[in-house]
């Protein structure tokens, strides 16, 4: 997959999944939603972006070595989150259950879209 194209889907992506908290905040359920929840979300969407753009930089000047960069990536990512929620929850009062909801909601799916991302760059070297 080329870089441009995965800039492209993941502005895509990111925009699709910002719509169920923006439709719960204005429409209905603001309970659901933290007050912060759109820095939570910009942290992630950020770091996201960051770990898929290094990650196909890579494969194209290391072709050899994408595995041990998602690999990499993945790690730094997830220190990256762990810190950033110890930041922000002393720093934070919160309920802890939507905060919760809330964080796994952005990580997973963001995690979700990198190994989207990495299946369909292997399948598309696996088919050349």
């Amino acid at each position: 997959m080329k870089i441009y194209q995965a800039l492209l889907f993941f502005l895509w992506f990111t925009f699709i999944i910002a719509i169920p908290p923006y439709y719960l905040k204005n429409y209905g359920h603001a309970e659901l939603i933290m007050p912060d929840f759109w820095l939570i979300f910009s942290f992630l969407a950020g770091l996201t972006l960051l770990v898929v753009t290094s990650i196909l930089v890579v494969r194209q000047m290391y072709p050899n070595m994408f595995s041990e960069a998602f690999m990499g990536a993945t790690v730094f990512k997830i220190l990256s989150c762990l810190i950033f929620v110890l930041v922000f929850l002393v720093k934070n009062k919160v309920n802890k259950y939507v905060f919760i909801g809330d964080f796994f909601y952005v990580y997973f799916l963001n995690t979700a879209f990198e190994v989207y991302i990495l299946l369909r760059t292997l399948r598309h070297k696996i088919l050349r």
